[in-house]
């Protein structure tokens, strides 16, 4: 039988969920670390027992929305044809995110302020960057796509393109639709790599 969380990870995931419940009703410069220990049921200084400031404590909830994402990124070796799996992947994260955009403010916010988080999130692009240079590389060897600029230089440029797509997302009036962004965003990647759009007609 595997023992229960200690209390220490008790302690750190109550000031977590503490800090996301003050993310959905205000931004992250008007919390203060004595509102998120206060909701966690712990002391100030607690809190900075485990999170350097506010903005380390927004990376660890980053480090869940990034599983995410990856599991979303992951999607591209699954089934179904490659352009089905690209725009099933860039939608499901895109709303995986949509769902959660008090949380991406928060990081943006904290990624504006904090050398470390801008950090963490580099890393994770990079990850992502090699998943997508992968699949541009193996649909080039297959004979499925063209011959094209530097693959891991195209995927860090399509990354981008979604990381702006995102921030617009996060940025939206409440009940704005999106999806002809999406549409947009899909056929910038399926153009870029394959030179054609989503149809089939030449780009």
């Amino acid at each position: 039988m595997r023992p229960g969380p200690t209390r220490g990870v008790e302690r750190r995931g109550a000031l977590l969920e503490a800090l996301e419940d003050h993310l959905r009703e205000s931004s992250l410069g008007e919390i203060n670390v004595a509102d998120i220990s206060r909701s966690a049921g712990v002391t100030r200084s607690a809190f900075y027992f485990y999170f350097e400031n506010k903005a380390a404590a927004v990376a660890a909830l980053h480090e869940e929305m990034y599983a995410d994402g990856f599991d979303a990124a992951e999607v591209l070796a699954g089934d179904g044809t490659v352009r089905d799996r690209i725009s099933t992947a860039i939608r499901a994260i895109v709303h995986g995110w949509g769902q959660r955009t008090h949380l991406h403010r928060a990081v943006l916010d904290a990624r504006a302020a904090s050398p470390a988080v801008r950090d963490q999130w580099d890393a994770f692009q990079r990850s992502y960057v090699d998943v997508v240079a992968d699949l541009v590389e193996a649909e080039r060897a297959a004979g499925a796509a063209p011959a094209g600029p530097d693959a891991r230089a195209l995927a860090t440029a399509l990354l981008d393109l979604n990381d702006r797509t995102l921030e617009r997302v996060v940025r939206a009036e409440d009940g704005a639709d999106l999806e002809q962004q999406l549409d947009a965003v899909v056929h910038v990647w399926l153009s870029s790599i394959y030179g054609t759009t989503a149809h089939g007609r030449t780009a």
